[in-house]
């Protein structure tokens, strides 16, 4: 375990405590049991996490989880969990925004904030999913939405009997029909009539409240189908390897958004398919058993709709698939644009992109028109068709009267029953029509869905829980997805507890991707990345977030505030935050707005300059106390006093046993805090020593390579006083690029 756990190890655990984790864990143990269990002698002295592994073997409970980790590199959505908080232990749940804290019966609960526990420490369990998963038990968008659908199958039996109910009262009407040409129209009987209509006015009410009850079911099924899929999906797109993340923020969006059109064909279309449908036929049985033949017209009626479907689906195939392409383009442009629209109009460039917006939308212009045409066309048919098989009901109802076999009352009956016939299949025309354009969004989702997570579901992760004192790589080989360029190759390399270790090289020489690499973001093609002595993708996330925070190069602040962004997990206290606020210099933003700490900031981070980002992002990365500091470029847009000041700061709050990797293109302003320096290229090490024996002879420009780049520099520079004025423009600029490694 972390040091940071050593303070709570001699503070017992509570066996009332332990019964309600185990109780929120749907762990049958009896507190008694629990109570008995801590004090028997094979528990004493342990620590409470060791305890805890204790308890499980004891009552011998397999699939569960768990470790021990600070609450401010705590995962919320692990809760509930116990922590170590006021000198006893407590059962930790989310209560909104604050934390419910939990203990023995009788004790008052208390409700405190996230940033009061940032230094406590937390033991979590968690059942393991159970069963293993085959290639064939990948999740798809069909899967998670029928699931979600028939997880409470409770709906289905309510709607269908209200269904059920609505179609059969269908048949009144046409009997009251019947009835009132037939009987009451020739003899005049009124109160037959009262009656009736009595009857109807009861039926129409019955009618109204099941369409309206089954309207609120299907609503509410729904809105709860969209929660539970938004959820799974988003829970799935955080948990992405980054490295296989699409390169269009527009397709992916699309791909997240997919399940939008599709939950409500899903809830309409299964009644439709299981109820509406055999209905339709079941009023064709009706009007044979009425107007004997006439039941054919509809019933030759039903597949030749069927088939116009059918056709419609397969032309708009194609052309679905090509118009939610060009949407996608069109959205990756839009938000490219948006985000981009300084250099656009510093570079005089809108002409271009007003030109590729023109096209794309012009594409999409005649795919739609072409997809209405289609759609329209169907639909006419189908309604001509309706309106056919009515005139030949109607035609082929006459002769029936002539013939004796049919009364007028029965001819409306058949005409009434019809309409219930008719709409049916116009309606399933519609949703195979409209299928077409849910099964490419279905598609969109599975393609989001097929990517690779961090993790695989499946997997037995391990928990360490010693002090983290080496970060080591093994034959590590990167490549982006279909890049045939190796971006990493390194043999050996290794980082122990106190080192400080600069990375230095040409752009794109690998810094920035070793650094992802060993912050577990990118997995490596090929080789192993250990943490201590643990595969570090045989870790669970939560350990390996515990111990390592990575600062991106490029920083991304979210829509919220100043502060919410400096307290980005919630879990450092106010006090600890402002204290490295104030070390950093990042209360002058504050200061200098109205607003103070409450200063809004944009999506992205749009109105704090690249300077104000970076120190935002390093406070974050501070407050967070890791063991292992990867840093790339810290201080690349700061000004000179600024990046001073960050090199002290750094230096006051990394502990002696952490490891600090850091790439920069300055590296003699950080020299003082290193005690070594790797120089990469091309992503090798070519050379790793101390700053003392690597740093002269870079800015010295003495390097011996055998690389042609690294000679054609030292050639370029050793002759820029007798080159024209171009040649020594290029010649200066490689020679700074080079100097400033």
């Amino acid at each position: 375990m972390s040091s940071h756990h050593s303070n709570e190890d001699h503070i017992a655990l509570s066996g009332a405590v332990v019964h309600r984790l185990f109780t929120a864990l749907r762990l049958g143990i009896s507190k008694g049991d629990i109570e008995s269990s801590l004090t028997a002698h094979d528990l004493q002295g342990l620590s409470p996490l060791d305890q805890l592994k204790g308890l499980l073997n004891r009552f011998n409970i397999k699939g569960i989880k768990g470790g021990a980790v600070a609450w401010r590199r705590f995962d919320r959505r692990q809760l509930p969990a116990l922590i170590c908080f006021d000198g006893q232990w407590w059962l930790a749940s989310n209560d909104g925004d604050d934390i419910l804290l939990q203990s023995d019966e009788g004790q008052a609960d208390r409700v405190v904030s996230s940033g009061d526990l940032s230094d406590v420490s937390v033991l979590w369990l968690k059942r393991m999913s159970t069963g293993q998963k085959t290639e064939t038990d990948a999740p798809t968008a069909r899967k998670l939405i029928l699931s979600a659908l028939f997880q409470d199958k409770a709906w289905l039996g309510n709607v269908m009997v209200a269904t059920v109910i609505v179609n059969v009262l269908a048949i009144a009407t046409s009997l009251f029909a019947l009835q009132v040409y037939d009987r009451v129209v020739p003899t005049l009987a009124y109160s037959t009539l009262t009656t009736l209509v009595v009857c109807m006015m009861g039926i129409v009410l019955l009618d109204w409240l099941l369409k309206r009850t089954r309207a609120k079911v299907l609503d509410s099924l729904a809105a709860d189908v969209d929660m539970r899929l938004s959820k799974q999906v988003f829970h799935h797109l955080l948990h992405l390897r980054l490295d296989n993340q699409p390169n269009s923020l527009g397709t992916l969006n699309a791909q997240v958004n997919g399940l939008e059109s599709v939950r409500q064909f899903f809830t309409s279309g299964i009644v439709f398919g299981l109820i509406d449908l055999p209905f339709a036929i079941m009023f064709i049985g009706f009007i044979s058993m009425i107007g004997g033949v006439v039941g054919w017209v509809y019933a030759l009626l039903f597949p030749i709709a069927i088939l116009l479907g059918l056709v419609t689906q397969f032309r708009l195939k194609s052309l679905i698939k090509k118009q939610i392409m060009r949407s996608n383009e069109r959205q990756g442009l839009l938000i490219d644009v948006i985000r981009g629209s300084e250099s656009i109009r510093a570079n005089n460039a809108g002409w271009r992109f007003s030109n590729e917006w023109e096209q794309i939308t012009q594409s999409l212009a005649s795919y739609q028109l072409r997809q209405k045409t289609i759609s329209q066309l169907s639909t006419a048919t189908t309604g001509s068709l309706s309106t056919i098989a009515y005139v030949a009901a109607v035609v082929v109802g006459v002769f029936q009267v002539e013939a004796g076999n049919l009364t007028m009352g029965g001819m409306i009956a058949c005409s009434i029953l019809g309409g219930r016939v008719i709409n049916p299949i116009a309606q399933g025309v519609q949703y195979l029509v409209q299928w077409q354009s849910v099964s490419q969004s279905l598609d969109m989702v599975d393609q989001l869905l097929s990517l690779e997570l961090e993790r695989k579901p499946d997997q037995h992760l391990l928990v360490g829980e010693q002090q983290i004192d080496a970060v080591s790589i093994d034959s590590v080989r990167f490549a982006y997805t279909d890049s045939p360029v190796k971006h990493l190759d390194i043999e050996s390399l290794s980082f122990n507890a106190g080192d400080r270790v600069l990375l230095v090289g040409p752009i794109g020489c690998g810094k920035s991707t070793l650094l992802k690499v060993l912050a577990g973001l990118y997995r490596p093609g090929e080789g192993r990345v250990m943490l201590g002595s643990l595969d570090l993708w045989e870790i669970d996330p939560q350990f390996v977030t515990s111990h390592v925070s990575y600062l991106p190069q490029n920083v991304h602040l979210f829509k919220g505030t100043l502060k919410s962004n400096l307290a980005l997990s919630g879990t450092v206290s106010d006090t600890e935050m402002m204290d490295v606020v104030k070390a950093l210099g990042v209360d002058k933003i504050a200061q200098g707005n109205p607003k103070g700490m409450e200063l809004e900031v944009s999506e992205g981070g749009e109105g704090l300059s690249g300077g104000q980002r970076q120190l935002v992002a390093l406070s974050r990365t501070i407050t967070a106390k890791p063991t292992i500091w990867l840093l790339d470029e810290p201080t690349a847009s700061l000004d000179g006093d600024s990046e001073k000041r960050v090199w002290e700061v750094l230096e006051k709050y990394i502990k002696p046993t952490d490891i600090l990797v850091v790439s920069t293109h300055r590296p003699m302003l950080a020299a003082h805090i290193a005690n070594r320096v790797l120089v990469m290229q091309q992503g090798k090490v070519v050379r790793d020593g101390t700053p003392a024996a690597v740093l002269p002879a870079l800015m010295g420009s003495k390097t011996s390579t055998s690389t042609s780049t690294r000679s054609a520099a030292a050639t370029s520079s050793a002759s820029a006083s007798s080159a024209t004025a171009s040649s020594t423009a290029t010649s200066t600029r490689s020679k700074r690029g080079f100097n400033a490694i």
